[in-house]
């Protein structure tokens, strides 16, 4: 089975029932999830004897996926299932790595002359956008599977003109320089995220409007600081607000990636609960991360309008100053995997290699403040 299929599932909530041959710890810290599967983790090395142990907890009749890091275990195992007489039975092609690097794109809406997509990275949890307009494109918190991007523009028809960071990431390895350089695009960075960074680039500020074909990508009066120094949300044709790192569905960012918690936990509330609040509430809220697959809507889509979330989510409705300082950096989730080392790569500080870069990548991307 490979991870668009397995993607699909998902997104249909299909049931499935899956045997997770991965390590305990590796399995606690990040799994396949959805709203139909059922999962269990059998470690390896316990099955390598015979997989009687795995046959008694795998219901019959339920399609199974067994899943690991690489493949190879789980393709053994899944053989051995199948030739204890279970049918139904698959293995995930590329394992999680595989899972982690697959993305789904999902039309959001129309635009002026184009449209709007969602890049879904389901196994993460990263979002990534692109505006398509009258043969331009944009490309938003692009990941580093920059050829899907490029593939997907030229089967729309369009020319990559802009890349786009809303900030300096610490859960994923950017693709927006490289797909620049690759396409021949202007690559955009909030300067106050880029202080350190090694390379040349254009500067993301208040009162630059980029326009995509007859879309324009608005960025004044949206700096939105809080989760970096810099990050920065983009008005989409008076439709979408794309927040970045700043507000999720269920939940906000977290303000520490940088080790500045203290210092940015100001503009974080100031951008939650004061400019978000002079916008208008019907924007379309598109975050750049997902933290639960409860927050996946219709196709997989992750949105919900401006207003709504102003009532459901709990990050915008903590009115007491200090029990909100209290609540963005006190007792939050582990910090996302090598994180410190993503955010020298997308400075430019470190070049590791594609395998490294998966490593590197590897898990959830905890960037929200509620994500435990």
């Amino acid at each position: 089975m490979t991870a668009k299929e397995l993607t699909r599932i998902v997104l249909s909530k299909e049931e499935l029932f899956i045997l997770d041959v991965r390590n305990e710890t590796d399995f606690n810290d990040w799994k396949v999830e959805g709203e139909s599967i059922e999962i269990i983790n059998i470690p390896y090395f316990d099955l390598l004897d015979g997989v009687d142990a795995a046959l008694e907890q795998i219901p019959e009749g339920k399609k199974l996926l067994v899943v690991c890091a690489k493949e190879g275990s789980s393709k053994f195992v899944a053989e051995q299932i199948a030739e204890a007489g279970r049918s139904n039975v698959f293995y995930l092609l590329g394992g999680m790595k595989s899972w982690s690097e697959y993305l789904e794109p999902v039309k959001i809406g129309e635009l002026n002359g184009g449209a709007l997509y969602q890049f879904i990275r389901i196994g993460k949890g990263c979002l990534s956008y692109m505006v398509i307009s009258n043969g331009e494109a944009a490309v938003i918190d692009s990941l580093r599977m920059t050829e899907v991007f490029e593939q997907f523009a030229k089967e729309q028809g369009a020319q990559i003109k802009h890349t786009l960071d809303t900030h300096l990431h610490a859960d994923h390895i950017s693709g927006g320089r490289k797909l620049a350089e690759q396409t021949g695009a202007t690559y955009w960075l909030p300067p106050k995220d880029a202080t350190e960074v090694t390379f040349a680039y254009e500067k993301l500020e208040e009162g630059r409007n980029i326009a995509v074909g007859d879309t324009t990508i608005r960025i004044q009066p949206v700096y939105s600081p809080g989760h970096t120094i810099g990050s920065t949300s983009f008005i989409i044709d008076d439709l979408y607000l794309l927040t970045g790192d700043i507000l999720f569905i269920e939940s906000i960012g977290r303000p520490d990636l940088a080790g500045k918690a203290e210092d940015w936990v100001g503009d974080l509330r100031n951008t939650l609960y004061n400019r978000y609040k002079d916008l208008s509430q019907d924007l379309i809220v598109l975050p750049a991360h997902f933290g639960k697959v409860t927050e996946l809507g219709e196709d997989g889509r992750v949105m919900a309008k401006l207003s709504d979330l102003y009532r459901t989510n709990p990050g915008l409705n903590i009115q007491e100053e200090d029990v909100f300082r209290r609540t963005v950096t006190e007792n939050l989730p582990p910090q996302p995997n090598a994180y410190q080392n993503i955010r020298q790569t997308n400075m430019g500080k470190l070049a590791p290699t594609e395998e490294e870069q998966r490593e590197m990548e590897i898990g959830p991307n905890r960037c929200a403040v509620h994500d435990k």
